[in-house]
């Protein structure tokens, strides 16, 4: 159980980051933070899950990550975002979310606000100390 829903990223990714910075516009109350800097073991994601998509854990502790993640975040946020995240987690709807999801994530390093270290597997990005 956690005070408030906490959303984790991937902090060495500028793409990842800017989305972060809009996410935090919403009008919910929650803890941002980038799994590099992140007590992983204590949330109970790993290395590897954290790296791959961006992880919500909601106040009762339950883990979401990727496209489910984000439904979540927009189910928490006030109107008119949490229709949009109900119809993410609709059963036809949840499907195209999580492809579309994963063809961001796969290509992030395209994107606008892509940085070099989105081309790069965790284990060989700078870390932060």
């Amino acid at each position: 159980m956690t005070e408030r829903p906490v959303l984790i990223y991937d902090g060495d990714c500028g793409f990842c980051t800017r989305s972060v910075r809009l996410a935090v516009r919403l009008p919910v109350r929650m803890r941002v933070q980038p799994w590099q800097e992140a007590d992983l073991a204590a949330l109970n994601i790993t290395e590897a899950r954290a790296a791959h998509e961006v992880v919500w854990i909601d106040r009762s502790g339950r883990v979401f990550g990727g496209a489910a993640a984000v439904a979540e975040l927009l189910k928490s946020s006030g109107a008119p975002w949490p229709l949009l995240g109900r119809l993410m987690s609709a059963p036809l709807l949840r499907t195209l979310a999580e492809r579309f999801y994963r063809w961001v994530a796969d290509h992030r390093h395209r994107l606008p606000g892509a940085t070099p270290a989105c081309q790069l597997p965790p284990e060989q990005r700078p870390h932060r100390d």
